[in-house]
Formats: C-alpha cells, structure tokens, sequence
C-alpha cells in the first residue's frame, strides 16, 4: 500500500472543511428565504460557520501534528520498554549466575575444608617424620660425640695411668736402686760385654 502525499492528505483534512462550509452557506441561502427572523437565524448560522471552521482548522491542526507527536512518544516508549527489558534480562542473568555461584559455594566451602583437612593431616605426617629425623639425627651425633669423649677419657686415662706408671716405676726404682744394688748392676753390665766379640 503506497503512502498518501502531502498534497493528498491536505486535500483530504481541506475537503471536509470546504464541505461544511458549502452546508453552511447553502443553509443560510434557504434561510434568508424564509424571510422571517432571517438576521437571527444568519446569526446563528454565522456562528456555526465560525465554530465549524475553528473546528476544522483544530482537526486540521491535530491531524497533521498529533501523529508525529503520537508515533515520536510512542517510539520513546517502545525504545524505553526496550532497554527495560534488556535490563530486566541482563538483571535475571545476574541472579541467576549469584544463585548458581551460592549454590556452587556450600560445595566450595566442602572442598576447600576437606583440601585444608588433607593438607593438615599430611603436613603433622611431614613434621612427624621431619622430628624423627632430627630425633635419629640428633641422637647419632649425640652418640658421636659420646664415642669421641669415650675416646678422649680413654686416652687421657691411658696417658694418666702410663704417667702414674711411670712415676711409681721411678719412686719403686728410687726405693729400690740403693748405692750397692746400683754397683751390682753395673758389674753385672760390665760382664756380659766382656764376653761379647767386638
């Protein structure tokens, strides 16, 4: 369906008006033949012409400015319908996604507390294991060092014991080696080189 042109639709808001306005001129033709109250009744038609062309001229008016205005609002609304229901869309999407993430966050929350639970009992295991390697290690370089003392107290009692040996010796040799006893052994000496070759 093709759209009227302008000169159409002028054509068409001045007709009806041109109509009424003939009906009306026509009206006060017959009555002015009547003759009568002629001026009253011309009167009246006069102000029903007036009121009819007023009229007019307002539907006129109306016609031409009231659609623009109607389909300019109308488009402002749909356009603002359009974004309301993207928002309420994009609004209901976001819900959505926040019921899902809270749905989805009791079993979070169940993982994330049995990870930290294994993870707790798997790090006493490693401390356990770590202090008894210390322990073990601890313990052989206690026994180390134990052994190395053992070793030392053993020396010094050796050294302290062929020291004491040494000076009892020295004091039994004092005691015992008088002037006579010290001649009897070098004569004693002195004969066993004498029968020795040279």
């Amino acid at each position: 369906m093709s759209k009227p042109s302008k000169k159409q639709n002028w054509l068409r808001s001045v007709v009806p008006g041109l109509a009424v306005l003939v009906f009306c001129v026509a009206l006060s033709a017959h009555a002015a033949e009547d003759g009568g109250s002629s001026t009253e009744r011309f009167n009246e038609i006069f102000k029903w012409i007036n009121f009819a062309i007023v009229a007019a001229a307002l539907i006129w008016l109306f016609a031409k400015k009231l659609p623009v205005w109607f389909r300019g609002n109308a488009d402002k609304i749909s356009s603002a319908i359009t974004k309301a229901t993207a928002a309420k869309e994009e609004a209901e999407r976001q819900v959505r996604e926040a019921e899902a993430k809270l749905a989805n966050l009791k079993q979070e929350i169940a993982a994330l507390q049995a990870t930290a639970k294994r993870e707790a009992i798997e790090e006493g295991v490693r401390l356990r294991a770590l202090a008894q390697s210390d322990v073990k290690k601890i313990g052989i370089a206690a026994q180390a060092e134990i052994e190395a003392a053992e070793r030392a107290a053993r020396l010094e009692l050796k050294a302290l014991a062929a020291s004491l040996a040494v000076d009892g010796a020295e004091s039994l040799l004092v005691k015992q080696l008088t002037p006579a006893a010290q001649e009897s052994l070098v004569d004693t000496f002195v004969k066993s080189l004498d029968g020795r070759p040279n």
